[in-house]
């Protein structure tokens, strides 16, 4: 009953909340009339209704939740525009004559028009029904004539503790409500900062909840109409369904009469259950009657013919009854169908957001990618810039310091000569002329000697250049061979590895998809012959797929990949076995084949209405022979191998996917040679040759041995040709080095001779000198310093420029190696990023197909309904047009065809019986005792059932006398507050409720005065 009292509470609440004070003062407090006691008296025992006066007055206090602050009306009924209304916090008042109305709060008074439509708009604004108005029965009546709609803004209060989601909608709430000419109506809840918070009428229903706010009880909302009906109504029924209706006690009642009726079903449902109770009866009976006596055969055949109308006629229920469930099982398939088109709808939204996922990243990969190749040119242009910047700048280098060289002699010859020249004017000394021409002589034929041995140093110094040159081009050969040697040997142990495989399946061809697959088939046989398995695991799938043409194997390999090592399981228990038995085979760390759990069919999936098709080219599903149904469903999951074609001819293959429209449901296709082709993108292959699906083994055995005897002979050339490198590198290190060592000699025998020249031009002559000879040659001498220096600083500037030039060659060459790696840095989270994209595209393309395929079993499931269906309704027919000929008139049967097909069965064998002996009458008698203990035991379990109904008739009888005194309560607080009101008022009343008549008759009259009214 917490819930009747909680309502009676809430009901309380709310007319207080209408008075300024209490209704008892301590002046006019009084004594319950003793007519009133008596008619309690009459209506039970009162002792459990309590009802407490609260002597006092009550501080008069503004709500804080829950109250109306404003309302504003548009094209509302009559009105375009209307308001707004701003109530007061307490009581208002809205009077006036028809048409003209004033607002009195405690504010100012202001004047509108229009009370019943502000009462109107509050009803339907806060949700209520358009009959609830008493205004008319459709929503389109309130929009105003020649309008398309009409709106409706309401504000309520929402502050203190009680206040809904403060948080979110502030210190109001705002209801505004969008009615259409044709009748919809939507929603809008703004807070008080007008941000929209929810547009469903759920969240107005729990806001409304929340502040006890009822549009639909006369008790919250008295509507004109509702007024003068129970004002003016001479009804005392009427008056009686208003209180009812205003206290829910109604509704309490509806739900109380819907239990009982619950109860009787149920009851009903037991007394069916009793038939057979009544069969066994019948038959105990029929055993005695057999052993009394088998007599009264005529009357036997008559209700053998009675039998037989209500058998026909029950056939026709039970397929009447079969009609009725097929027709609720067609329309839960319809609803299922509806939830199915949905799901469907919602994966392939899931579906295009992982495409467009995967095509952005393989679209950010293929810009890094031909980012990357666009600069690698870039990066091997700047390389030999900087190499020949680096060549010049050391040449220019090399120059510098041999003028600097040159110029640092010329200084000291020119010191010498100014010294000479001093002592030869000191001197006077004439007597050593010859000797002193004969080392003039000396000296000349010296400075030929070193100007031969400098031409030499030069000569010797470029081939000095040419051999370094030579020998860093055949070490760069040298090195380029010794990696393609590796390459080559790399590319002759896979060739060997691959030809020792092929060898090995030439006997078993399991052997192909690894060395430790043969035992891990026979681990799967053992544990599936010991019941460890729901189904036998499928795989490899590769050996349960054979290309129907020998040259498109390359690309179905190349679409496949790992799906062809890969398993099937039925669930996921059966994928854990096989996860166990893989661990014995594959150590850690080493890469395991895929499993797939999906649940295995007997029949490939219909893939015709999303199959790809091109006259000429065939798809990889009708490229491939496939025996298992179990495979073909998972390639069409986890590849979807019905839309990818296989061209064999590369330039064919890019004229149908991107010259042009690619063909219907077509996404991808593969040429001969492995290569993969979208419609805006190629990607070339890395495999020359099927490892898994070629059936020619011998073929491919004799072609992998030439490739490795080529990859052999192969190896001896470039064996040859590094010797022979190595040879002519030694060689020319060793014409190097005695090159390096003339050019050494050279430098000495030029050391040494200017050593001489210095010696004999620094001997004291003591004899005369030609004087001006020396100073033209001190003159000459010092304008080849000057030359030798302008010279020096032309190529010290040209060093310098060639020196920022391979500075800036060597930043721009950093510059570019650095952006390389970064965009290499870049590609490699985007491939893994790919990959999982790949695959989530994967998985939804799958869960995609599972929704397709279990809407179009339920389709089929349906559609075969509905053809039972109606086989069913001719089939009853036929049953109706044999059940009148039988009987014309329909009988009630109450019994199921089958009991009734016993009964006549029973009787006509009991009618043959009577024909003939009456039998052995101990058999007769073991019959009897088994259907009378059959019976004995039935019925003991029927009473149990009757004692359990009583029970529950007791507890209902209980609940029901509680409601009664729910009823008693409301009805006593009504009379008191009926009394009390009218004592403040100088009046007294009385109020009598008949609640068997349904009937509440109300009088009073002014004290003093002995008529009622």
């Amino acid at each position: 009953m917490n819930m009747e009292e909680d309502l009676g509470e809430r009901k309380e609440d709310l007319m207080a909340k209408r008075k300024e004070e209490n209704f008892l003062s301590p002046e006019n407090a009084k004594r319950p009339r003793q007519e009133e006691l008596e008619d309690l008296e009459k209506d039970g025992d009162e002792d459990e209704c309590t009802v407490s006066f609260t002597n006092g007055t009550s501080t008069l206090t503004a709500a804080e939740v829950g109250i109306i602050e404003s309302i504003q009306l548009r094209n509302f009924m009559c009105h375009s525009m209307l308001g707004p209304f701003k109530f007061g916090s307490n009581v208002n008042f809205v009077v006036g004559n028809n048409g003209n109305v004033s607002l009195i709060n405690i504010s100012t008074p202001v004047s509108l028009g229009g009370k019943s439509a502000v009462l109107t708009a509050l009803i339907v604004g806060l949700g209520g029904k358009a009959i609830a108005t008493n205004r008319g029965s459709s929503l389109k009546g309130f929009v105003k004539d020649g309008q398309n709609s009409a709106d409706i803004s309401i504000t309520l209060r929402n502050r203190g503790d009680d206040a809904y989601r403060a948080n979110v909608y502030g210190d109001t709430i705002v209801v505004q409500q969008h009615i259409s000419v044709d009748g919809g109506r939507s929603y809008k809840l703004k807070s008080g900062s007008g941000n929209i918070v929810s547009t469903k009428k759920e969240e107005l229903v729990a806001i409304l909840d929340h502040f006890n706010i009822q549009v639909d009880n006369p008790v919250s909302v008295l509507t004109q109409e509702m007024s003068k009906q129970f004002l003016q109504s001479k009804n005392e029924g009427d008056k009686y369904k208003f209180f009812m209706k205003a206290t829910q006690l109604e509704q309490m009642k509806e739900d109380y009469s819907y239990i009982m009726e619950t109860k009787e079903r149920t009851k009903e449902q037991i007394n069916q259950g009793e038939e057979r109770l009544t069969e066994l009866k019948r038959q105990c009976l029929e055993k005695e009657e057999r052993f009394q006596s088998i007599a009264g055969l005529s009357s036997m055949k008559t209700n053998l013919e009675y039998l037989k109308h209500e058998m026909a006629w029950a056939v026709v229920n039970e397929i009447e009854k079969q009609l009725n469930a097929i027709r609720d099982n067609i329309k839960i398939g319809e609803d299922r169908a509806a939830r199915l088109n949905r799901k469907m709808e919602e994966q392939q939204v899931r579906l295009n957001d992982a495409e467009n996922k995967y095509k952005d990243i393989q679209d950010k990969l293929e810009k890094i990618s031909q980012e990357t190749n666009a600069r690698a040119p870039e990066c091997m242009a700047l390389k030999a810039d900087l190499t020949a910047k680096k060549r010049t700048f050391n040449e220019a280098e090399v120059l510098y310091n041999r003028s600097l060289n040159e110029y640092k002699a010329l200084r000291k010859d020119d010191e010498q000569l100014c010294k000479r020249i001093e002592e030869l004017k000191k001197s006077s000394d004439q007597s050593l002329e010859p000797e002193r021409l004969e080392r003039q002589k000396k000296i000349c034929w010296l400075k030929e000697k070193v100007k031969s041995l400098q031409d030499q140093e030069n000569s010797v110094n470029q081939e000095i250049e040419q051999f370094q040159q030579a020998i860093e081009k055949y070490k760069e050969e040298h090195t380029r061979l010794r990696r393609e040697e590796l390459d080559v040997k790399h590319a002759m142990n896979y060739n060997q590895r691959q030809l020792k495989e092929l060898k090995d399946s030439k006997t078993d061809r399991i052997k192909r998809f690894g060395l430790h697959v043969p035992a891990l088939l026979e681990a799967i046989d053992d544990a599936y012959r010991r019941g460890h398995f729901t189904h036998k695991p499928v795989g490899p799938l590769g050996a349960c797929i054979y290309p129907r043409d020998p040259e498109l194997a390359l690309a179905i390999e190349s679409c496949l990949k790992g799906l062809l090592q890969a398993y099937c399981c039925h669930n996921h228990s059966d994928e854990r076995v096989l996860q166990a038995l893989m661990k014995r085979f594959y150590p850690p760390g080493t890469s395991r084949p895929q499993i797939i759990v999906s649940e295995f069919r007997n029949e490939m999936y219909d893939v015709r209405h999303r199959a790809a098709y091109h006259p000429e080219y065939p798809t990889v599903l009708t490229a491939l022979e496939i025996d298992n149904a179990v495979v073909a469903n998972s390639l069409i999951d986890m590849r979807g191998i019905e839309s990818v074609l296989l061209i064999k001819n590369n330039s064919v293959a890019r004229a149908i996917m991107q010259s042009q429209k690619p063909p219907k449901n077509c996404r991808e296709a593969f040429t001969a040679d492995g290569d993969q082709v979208f419609s805006g993108r190629y990607y070339s292959s890395e495999s020359t040759r099927p490892k898994f699906l070629s059936r020619d083994v011998d073929s491919e055995i004799s072609d992998l041995e030439n490739e490795v005897e080529n990859k052999k002979a192969q190896l001896v050339r470039l064996h040859q040709h590094l010797s022979a490198l190595e040879k002519d590198i030694k060689d020319n290190d060793e014409l190097l080095k005695r090159r390096q060592l003339h050019y050494k000699e050279l430098k000495m025998k030029i050391r040494k001779t200017v050593s001489e020249i210095r010696e004999l031009e620094n001997i004291e002559e003591h004899q005369s000198v030609d004087i001006a000879t020396l100073e033209d040659e001190a003159e000459e001498n010092k304008i080849k310093m000057k030359m030798v220096e302008k010279n020096m600083e032309q190529q010290k500037e040209n060093m310098e420029h060639l020196k920022s030039l391979k500075i800036e060659a060597e930043n721009k060459y950093d510059a570019m190696k650095l952006k390389i790696n970064q965009l290499s840095e870049m590609a490699d989270p985007l491939k893994d990023e790919l990959d999982l994209a790949d695959s989530e595209v994967d998985n939804q393309k799958r869960g995609k197909r599972h929704y397709e395929d279990k809407q179009k079993e339920h389709l089929n499931t349906l559609n075969k309904k509905k053809r039972e269906l109606d086989l069913k309704e001719k089939e009853l027919e036929e049953k109706m047009s044999q059940a009148r000929q039988i009987c014309p008139d329909r009988i009630e049967v109450k019994k199921s065809a089958s009991i009734l097909d016993k009964e006549i069965n029973r009787l006509r064998q009991k009618i043959q019986a009577e024909h003939a002996s009456h039998g052995d009458r101990e058999e007769i008698m073991k019959q009897y005792q088994e259907a009378r203990e059959n019976y004995l035991d039935l019925d003991s379990k029927v009473r149990t059932l009757r004692r359990f109904i009583k029970l529950l008739e007791e507890i209902m009888i209980h609940r029901f006398k509680t409601y009664q005194q729910f009823r008693r309560c409301l009805t006593l607080r009504c009379k008191l507050y009926f009394d009390n009101l009218l004592s403040q008022r100088a009046y007294c009343g009385k109020m009598n409720f008949d609640h068997k008549s349904e009937t509440l008759t109300i009088s009073e009259k002014e004290q003093g005065i002995s008529t009622w009214r």
